[in-house]
């Protein structure tokens, strides 16, 4: 049978690990799922005014409403 002590600090290190297993888990399925939309740029239609996101390799991209060739927008 274990002691107290060993006991307790057995369980700690268990919920440690633990909860350092599932914020790894959630960082790399989060980090996954938001890559794609990091990646991407602001387009704003010169010719019907609407602001639209695109994939930064497609440049010009078209407008999805009226299918204007847009550059991307520069800060």
């Amino acid at each position: 049978m274990l002691d107290l002590t060993t006991g307790a600090v057995l369980w700690c290190a268990l919920t440690g690990l633990l909860f350092t297993g599932l914020w790894l888990w959630y960082d790399r399925r989060d980090h996954a799922r938001l890559a794609a939309l990091r990646h991407r740029a602001t387009f704003h239609c010169i010719r019907c005014g609407n602001l639209y996101a695109a994939p930064r390799a497609e440049e010009p991209a078209p407008c999805p409403k009226c299918g204007h060739e847009n550059t991307r927008l520069k800060f």
